[in-house]
């Protein structure tokens, strides 16, 4: 069996300004990184600003398996198809981060015959945009630290410091560390901690920005941290914003590159779902939405973590709205919360697969629940078998909702042809419309359970004493209008992973909200879940390996 990494290299790739050709834009429209990869430039986006806007479909999926159920294949496979049946569907998505691709996940450049392309380059260093997210992040920490070192002005408490440093690896040793060590020439010691890279607001600044103005403007907001007399320090304060601005320049810029099948695809930004909104960046899906007649992007595991994220945050910082909802299920996934080991999830089980349905039906409540239109696309897998995927198919329609079974990993666009012609029959005529799930302007508590109890199913929300501390100051000092983001396990509705299937009656417990000024959103932190992940017992990176040729092995 052909790896991802070999699959593409089969394929012989188009420029990629015959790529940008399709959506009408010039080489001078772009800038270069190679033959096969470039940014949009700002001239450019400027003058497609007037562009009537396309239909836009967003991919989910249910509660999935720790290697996920195939979201970002079926997306770039969806666009494909797309374009099979006559459209100009171009795909945007988000980038992948080195911690899962040399962790557990591995990439995010989709499998199979529905990949964007190249994959090892999209994998590891790409354009660079994560590398200046994580400088940009770490020099605001440096700047902080100096301007405290320096008299202080500003009466900033270091004991109340809240911006930590970034890095793109899963390093689990660097969660929770003490930094300053060595004299009072390295500055104050402290207990400090490192989260990754995606979870950065910075990250969710720059997928959250409509322009370089509004960027500066948003890193200016970023609360830094509070003062001895317990007011808070915003980057404002501190005059750094256009210096932090000035390191995202090239990175604010979609990239451009290709699917397989020569479909235009926009890959840009990577915040993960569990800890931050899991979208791509406004920005790139604007630009594809100004050039495409379809639009297929995703949000980050399950319905409850992205698309909820989506529609409440992301929809609505960028003023466009969803189409329609491609829900992806698997038999496999359904067989994990039906009972089944995850070592045997490859084996024929009908009756596990009965058992995991309710699962799949609170997603489909969900999507109700913000009034959308949706298919679900049964993500075909080798060790499926023609009962299983009947018995999900015959569910869906019990409760509805049209479906279809797809293999665009085996097939390409050809593995999704009906589900194609479905989505556009859904949508041709269809005038979108922006829902949200509560009012920005609500008490945090209330839309903090509106989320929870809806969404997840809670029966209620518990909050620790650092929780209720965080509300006072968030209530005191403005922070209260924002929306929420909610930091929970992707592994189960509930805030437990260990509770598959559909929980009922849970506890969702708030342990700390964290306030994310500057991308304009609350990060109520629930559970276990960490802003930094750690590596599992045998990672990705055992088998990644490069050839004297400087040939890339064992990406998937």
């Amino acid at each position: 069996m052909l790896s991802d990494l070999d699959i593409g290299r089969q394929v012989e790739l188009k420029h990629i300004n015959d790529i940008a050709a399709k959506l009408g834009l010039g080489p001078d429209d772009l800038d270069h990184y190679g033959s096969y990869k470039a940014k949009v430039r700002y001239t450019a986006l400027r003058r497609i600003e007037d562009n009537p806007m396309g239909k836009l479909i967003l991919v989910s999926a249910i509660t999935p398996t720790p290697a996920g159920e195939g979201k970002t294949t079926t997306s770039i496979g969806l666009a494909q198809a797309l374009n099979k049946v006559g459209k100009l569907a171009t795909a945007a998505i988000r980038e992948p981060s080195l911690g899962p691709v040399f962790g557990v996940k591995g990439g995010a450049a989709g499998g199979g015959w529905s990949q964007v392309l190249p994959m090892e380059d999209i994998n590891l260093h790409f354009t660079g945009d994560f590398h200046a997210v994580t400088a940009a992040n770490n020099t605001l920490a440096a700047l902080l630290d100096n301007h405290i070192y320096y008299d202080n002005e500003l009466n900033i408490d270091p004991r109340r410091l809240t911006w930590k440093r970034v890095v793109d690896v899963n390093d689990r040793m660097l969660r929770k560390i003490v930094i300053g060590l060595g004299g009072s020439k390295q500055g104050f010691p402290r207990e400090d901690g490192f989260d990754i890279t995606p979870a950065s607001e910075i990250m969710a600044i720059l997928c959250l920005s409509n322009t370089m103005d509004e960027l500066k403007e948003r890193i200016g907001k970023i609360t830094v941290g509070f003062t001895h007399n317990g007011e808070p320090v915003r980057v404002s304060q501190l005059g750094y914003e256009g210096a932090i601005a000035a390191l995202l320049k090239d990175a604010l810029k979609p990239n451009l590159v290709q699917t397989i099948e020569g479909t235009p695809a926009f890959v840009h930004g990577g915040p993960f779902a569990n800890i931050a909104q899991g979208a791509n960046s406004i920005l790139a899906t604007k630009t594809a939405l100004r050039l495409s007649d379809y639009v297929v992007t995703e949000a980050g595991f399950g319905f409850d973590l992205g698309a909820e994220k989506f529609f409440d945050l992301v929809c609505k910082y960028g003023q466009f709205c969803a189409n329609a909802v491609i829900l992806v299920a698997t038999v496999r996934a359904l067989k994990m919360h039906g009972g089944s080991k995850l070592k045997d999830i490859a084996i024929p089980n009908p009756a596990a697969v009965e058992a995991g349905l309710p699962n799949l039906a609170k997603h489909l409540e969900n999507i109700h629940k913000f009034g959308m239109k949706s298919i679900i696309a049964i993500n075909r897998f080798a060790t499926d078998t023609e009962e299983e995927l009947a018995i999900v198919k015959n569910f869906c329609l019990s409760q509805g909702f049209d479906a279809s079974i797809v293999d665009f990993h085996a097939k390409g666009g050809e593995g999704g042809i009906e589900l194609a012609e479905h989505a556009v029959a859904m949508t041709e005529k269809d005038v979108c419309k922006l829902n949200s799930l509560y009012e920005w302007d609500s008490p945090v508590e209330d839309k903090i359970f509106r989320i929870a109890s809806e969404v997840y199913g809670a029966q209620k929300v518990d909050y620790t004493a650092d929780a209720r501390a965080d509300l006072k100051k968030i209530n005191k000092y403005g922070y209260d209008k924002l929306p929420i983001c909610i930091a929970k396990t992707q592994k189960s509705l509930s805030d437990n992973p260990e509770l598959l299937g559909r929980p009922k009656d849970f506890l969702v417990t708030v342990r700390e909200i964290l306030i994310s000024s500057g991308a304009g959103f609350l990060v109520p932190i629930t559970g276990e879940i960490m802003r930094m992940p750690g590596l599992p017992k045998h990672p990705s990176a055992e088998v990644i390996d490069v050839e004297g040729d400087g040939n890339i092995n064992g990406l998937f």
